[in-house]
C-alpha cells in the first residue's frame, strides 16, 4: 500500500497498482482532456482511441481500489465526457448518481464555435444503495427559493440539496441566474487570485472540492486524487481532516504541490469566497477601464441583487 498524506511522483498507471483493494473512500479526478494542453512532463495529444484506452485502464485501476461504498468523482470536458460517462457504466459497472455541469466565465475563447464557459463532473458510486452522500451537512446545504424568495414559514430553515448546475459568477448574467435558483457558485481560479498556486494553469477552485469532499466522505476517509497537479483535492481534504493520497507525473509539480500540503494544517478554512457575489477579487487599482463619457450608467452588483440575502 502506497503511504498516505503524501503526493507520490510517478505515473498513475503503475503507482495505482500499489494501492490496496477497497482502500479508498473518495476519489477525484481531472485528467488531461486529450486537447493539447501544456503540459510539462504529459503529451495532451493522443489519438482518439489509445486516450481512451489510457482512460479505460486508469479508471479501472480507481474502481479497483475504491470501497464497496466508495464514490469516483470526475471532471471532463466536452470531447470525451460521453464516452468516458459509458466506460464508467458500461465497463467498470459505476452508477452514476448526478451529471453536474459546471458553469463559469472566463473560460476559453473560441473563434470556430461558441466559447467554452463548462465542465462535466460525474458523480460515480460502486454500490446505488450504499454510498456516502452527507445530504444534512451545513456547508454543502443551501437557502431555498422559500427562505430567499418567499418567506414562507414552511421552508426548512436548513436549506436545501444544490442543483446540478453550479454557477461562478451570477454577477455576470443576474438576468439568467440568481440565488433563488439555488445554484452553486464558484469562483474560477483566475491568475491574479489570491487562491492561485501560480505553478499550474488548471486549478481547481477549493470551494468546488470542499463541496464534494463534504457530500461524498467523513472525516478520517481516504480521498485520493491520481492527478494531483496543483494539489487542491488533497489541500482540501487535509483541511477538512480527511487522510489523503496523490500521484502526479511531472516532477516539478508533485515537489510544488507536497510543499503546498506541508504548509497546511488541519482545520484552515478553504481558500475562496463561497460568497457569489465575492467570487471574484476586484480589478487591481489602476487598471480598470474608464467608462465612456457616453456609456449608460449600469448598476453595482449588489444593486442587481438588492433584497436576495437577508
Amino acid at each position: 500500500m502506497l503511504p498516505v498524506n503524501t503526493i507520490h511522483q510517478g505515473d498513475c498507471l503503475e503507482l495505482l497498482k500499489e494501492i490496496d483493494t477497497g482502500s479508498v473512500d473518495l476519489a477525484f479526478a481531472d485528467p488531461p482532456f486529450n486537447i493539447g494542453y501544456d503540459y510539462d512532463e504529459y503529451e495532451d495529444d493522443q489519438e482518439y482511441e489509445q486516450y481512451l484506452s489510457w482512460c479505460r485502464e486508469w479508471m479501472g485501476e480507481v474502481s479497483r481500489v475504491l470501497k464497496p461504498t466508495g464514490t469516483f468523482w470526475l471532471a471532463i470536458g466536452d470531447e470525451y465526457a460521453a464516452e468516458l460517462k459509458l466506460i464508467c457504466r458500461n465497463d467498470l459497472k459505476l452508477t452514476c448518481r448526478s451529471w453536474v455541469v459546471w458553469y463559469y466565465t472566463f473560460g476559453v475563447n473560441c473563434t470556430k464555435k461558441f466559447n467554452r464557459s463548462h465542465a462535466h463532473l460525474f458523480h460515480f458510486v460502486k454500490n446505488p444503495k450504499r454510498y456516502t452522500f452527507n445530504s444534512e451537512e451545513p456547508a454543502v446545504r443551501v437557502p431555498s427559493a422559500r427562505q430567499l424568495v418567499y418567506a414562507d414559514a414552511r421552508a426548512n430553515p436548513a436549506g436545501r440539496l444544490p442543483d446540478d448546475t453550479w454557477i461562478l459568477r451570477p454577477q455576470d448574467v443576474p438576468g439568467g441566474f440568481s440565488e433563488s435558483e439555488d445554484t452553486w457558485y464558484f469562483p474560477r481560479v483566475a491568475g491574479t487570485f489570491k487562491e492561485r498556486a501560480g505553478f499550474h494553469g488548471c486549478q481547481m477552485p477549493e470551494q468546488l472540492l470542499g463541496r464534494i469532499i463534504r457530500i461524498s466522505s467523513n472525516e478520517g476517509d481516504l480521498v485520493l486524487d491520481p492527478f494531483a497537479g496543483s494539489g487542491t483535492t488533497l489541500a482540501v481534504a487535509k483541511k477538512l481532516g480527511r487522510k489523503w493520497l496523490g500521484i502526479e507525473l511531472s516532477k516539478n509539480y508533485a515537489v510544488r504541490a507536497n510543499a503546498r500540503l506541508a504548509s497546511i494544517t488541519v482545520g484552515d478554512p478553504l481558500s475562496g469566497s463561497p460568497n457569489p457575489l465575492l467570487s471574484a477579487p476586484p480589478t487591481v487599482p489602476g487598471r480598470q477601464r474608464r467608462p465612456h463619457k457616453n456609456a449608460v450608467a449600469k448598476q453595482s452588483v449588489p444593486e442587481l441583487f438588492d433584497g436576495l440575502e437577508e
